[in-house]
């Protein structure tokens, strides 16, 4: 992936100078005071050589508009820059090539940086950074505010007058240099003084990185007020890397002695760009120059994507770095110009992302749509035998009857109010049915999901269920029900919109650990710690099934309808049992107790590790063989049940157990690509919340702006597949947009920490449910509008359909 293009042995050393690069030409310092400039498409072409300093150099830059193309040298005397083209012509004519001094006695400068436009430059010299006139010697500001030596300035590309600067003092800044004045002024981000910073213009992010490995991704919104969206470190994030490796790989890298990994330079990795929609599929890959080799990171995860360590080749010369230098935009390819830590070289060199595009790319291609019928044995294939009956006829003799011959016992009246009025008519009576008088009956249209609607952050209505937690919460698929599962053991049915009393459900022991509702919207399932299961009539207050404790050994963590409706999955320890079932609606109020439904094991798997499942997650909306499941060893597991094995599985996908998964299920409302439907989110305590595309088993995108240290706080996908909720221990709500890893609603006025949320699948409705046992329903601003593109959410996943 890497190659040395050319290898240059210094007169002197130049460990941790500034060298210049850019596609056509690199350069670096000479004789203290001289430079010489190579072609980097021509090898044979002598180099050119410049002289004009009187003081050793101390940076080099090229401009960013390669049009004409620009250098600019500085030394303790002199800022010279120079046109490299009327440079070369005047020295082919035998004269000697000059530059156009811009600026004298300013110090010894450590960086220069252009603006985008090249019409301006920034130079850093102690703390001051000075922005000069690229044309003449013009000084046009001094900035002056940081406590420490500067270390890196760059123009903002979005925002001409805006510059941020990074120092020793271990802060940022953000200027407006119109006013000369400070837009933001950061926190001390580290121990280690910060040394280079990157834009990434598409996001409207600045990334910022420290001697120490750490790797800071800060949004710059129109008001400059910087919020954090990522923290990557570098070394913690190699560990995580080399433990995915070989065998060999992580012999290799226990042998080695840990070193600090300084960010010395930073550039957006330049992706391949797709010939079908003409799409960007990668823009948050990040190449970070190191001392030890060049470490590509996706900033989107904050997870290592591969490491090139100079030590891995020889011919490189180099065994340590003290600088670095980026260009794009050659052949398709990166250049490094990078300067050896130990020895008088510089090495050129070539990188091209498209190799890493494919390593990259090459997952096991699964997807939640089957590509073939289920097979002949497959555990999908279970049938629900039917159950002989159970009055078998008896010979002779009378059959014994109840004293009551009917089966469905008329109340006796106390359940009814007590009438205070004797011989009274009653004027409520209620129409039968069956009156010759036509009864006029709606039909429900159903309405789509409005696809322009923005992400819900208007609290609507708050009620108060108990003082005990909200510990699961789900939409029916019509959107007009809602189960609440509290920490009290009982379950609550309201309406969607809150209003009206619940219906109340009891039965458990212990807490209600997962609901779930069946596709027809007539039955629904609750599991508790007491290690029991329940599946209930919507139009019965008593349970239709009853699994007890007898039939499983550990708590049932999560459970829900899987197949369409045809078994029930669940999750007790380091099992998942799949059983079939036959609900029988006939009631008998004699025999209540007896149940008359069918439940039967028709499968049975264990994980392969034989840890304890403490998520679970498949799609019941239609028929799908892949199922989730996370491990209290941080894995994830696929499973195939269509051929009831485990098909691939992830170690260490979080830092800590998953205690929740979810998968983007989408709506009967809504319609999203086929390639949205792959994603799937997991969360764990103090490590976030992370979406992965099943296509490639690779985490795609990471959000971390919400807190998360000691509560099963869950997520979930909105019906369009636009945005993401989270809960949160700072009793707040956040909403993020799917493309962006900054959150778009900090949903505030909490009472408690938010463990819940919910989308309902037919409205731009949000839920919340707090630790405190409370509600809280969010709506969408109509007048808000973004765009419906859905397929921008797996912007950077290839298709491996194709």
């Amino acid at each position: 992936m890497i190659t040395v293009k050319r290898s240059f042995t210094c007169d002197r050393h130049v460990p941790q100078q500034q060298v210049a690069c850019s596609p056509s030409f690199c350069g670096f310092p000479t004789c203290g005071q001289e430079m010489l400039i190579y072609n980097n498409m021509d090898v044979e072409e002598q180099p050119l050589h410049l002289t004009g300093h009187h003081s050793d150099i101390s940076a080099m830059t090229f401009g960013k508009a390669n049009t004409p193309v620009l250098l600019c040298s500085a030394s303790s005397d002199y800022i010279i820059v120079w046109d490299i083209e009327l440079c070369r012509k005047r020295t082919r004519e035998g004269k000697v090539a000059g530059g156009t001094v811009i600026g004298t006695l300013l110090g010894e400068v450590v960086h220069l940086s252009f603006s985008y436009s090249d019409d301006r430059v920034v130079a850093c010299a102690g703390a001051t950074a000075y922005i000069l006139n690229s044309k003449k010697q013009e000084v046009l500001s001094a900035l002056t505010g940081h406590l420490g030596p500067l270390t890196s300035a760059e123009f903002c590309p979005w925002s001409s007058d805006v510059l941020v600067t990074t120092s020793e003092d271990r802060t940022f800044k953000v200027w407006d240099l119109k006013n000369e004045s400070v837009y933001y002024q950061s926190f001390v981000l580290s121990a280690a003084p910060l040394y280079s910073l990157l834009f990434l213009e598409e996001n409207r992010h600045v990334v910022v990185g420290s001697m120490d490995g750490q790797v800071w991704c800060f949004s710059l919104p129109d008001d400059y007020k910087c919020q954090l969206v990522t923290k990557t470190d570098l070394q913690r994030t190699e560990k995580r890397y080399n433990t995915q490796q070989s065998d060999a790989a992580k012999q290799s890298a226990a042998n080695e002695v840990e070193t600090s990994k300084p960010v010395l330079k930073m550039a957006l990795c330049d992706a391949f760009t797709d010939t079908r929609n003409d799409q960007n599929k990668d823009n948050s890959w990040l190449c970070i120059g190191s001392s030890d080799g060049l470490y590509i990171l996706d900033l989107a995860t904050s997870e290592l994507l591969t490491v090139l360590y100079f030590k891995d080749y020889p011919k490189m010369n180099i065994t340590m770095a003290g600088s670095w230098s980026v260009s794009t935009g050659y052949n398709k390819s990166m250049v490094f110009f990078v300067s050896s830590l130990f020895t008088p070289c510089v090495v050129l060199l070539e990188f091209s992302p498209d190799d890493l595009t494919r390593i990259w790319a090459g997952g096991k291609g699964f997807s939640v749509f089957p590509s073939s019928p289920p097979l002949l044995d497959s555990p999908l294939n279970a049938e629900l035998k039917k159950r002989e009956s159970s009055h078998a006829k008896k010979r002779g003799g009378i059959k014994e009857q109840p004293l009551v011959f009917n089966s469905k016992v008329v109340s006796s009246g106390y359940s009814r109010a007590p009438r205070r009025v004797m011989f009274s008519p009653k004027t409520n009576v209620q129409k039968c049915a069956s009156s010759t008088k036509a009864v006029k009956t709606k039909c429900s249209v159903l309405r789509d999901y409005p696809a322009e609607s923005s992400a819900p952050s208007i609290p609507n209505i708050q009620v108060s269920t108990s003082s005990k937690p909200v510990y699961c919460l789900q939409f029916s698929g019509d959107g007009k029900q809602l189960l609440c599962g509290l920490g009290d053991s009982s379950v609550l049915l309201y309406k969607s919109s809150l209003t009206g009393k619940p219906t109340v459900y009891t039965g458990h022991d212990k807490p209600v650990s997962s609901v779930s509702w069946s596709l027809n919207r007539q039955y629904w399932l609750s599991a508790s710690e007491d290690q029991t299961l329940r599946l209930w009539n919507l139009q019965s207050q008593e349970p239709a099934i009853i699994m007890d404790d007898s039939m499983f050994s550990k708590p049932i963590r999560c459970a829900q309808f899987y197949y369409v409706d045809k078994f029930l999955l669940l999750a007790s320890g380091p099992s998942l049992h799949l059983y079939l079932y036959n609900v029988d609606g006939n009631r008998d109020d004699i025999k209540r107790y007896q149940q008359r439904s069918i439940v039967r094991l028709a499968n049975c798997f264990t994980t392969t590790s034989a840890t304890d499942i403490t998520a679970l997650s498949s799609i019941n909306d239609f028929f799908s063989y892949i199922l989730l499941a996370c491990g209290s060893d941080r894995s994830i597991q696929v499973f195939d049940m269509n051929r009831g094995s485990v098909a691939s599985k992830l170690p260490d996908a979080h830092s800590r157990a998953i205690h929740y998964v979810t998968q983007n299920k989408g709506s009967m409302f809504s319609t999203q690509t086929p390639d949205s439907y792959n994603l799937f989110l997991t969360s764990a305590v103090t490590d976030g919340v992370k979406m992965w595309d099943l296509r490639t088993l690779r985490c795609v995108r990471r959000y971390e702006n919400h807190l998360n240290r000691c509560h099963p706080c869950s997520s979930a996908f909105s019906p369009c597949g636009r945005f993401i909720a989270t809960g949160s221990e700072d009793n707040c709500a956040y909403v993020y947009d799917i493309r962006n890893s900054s959150y778009l609603h900090k949903l505030q006025k909490h009472s408690a920490a938010v463990l819940r949320v919910a989308f309902n699948p037919s409205s731009p409705e949000l839920l919340t449910g707090t630790l405190d046992g409370k509600l809280r329903l969010f709506g969408s601003n109509s007048g808000a509008c973004l765009s419906h593109d859905t397929s921008a959410a797996v912007y950077n996943v290839p298709d491996m359909t194709a």
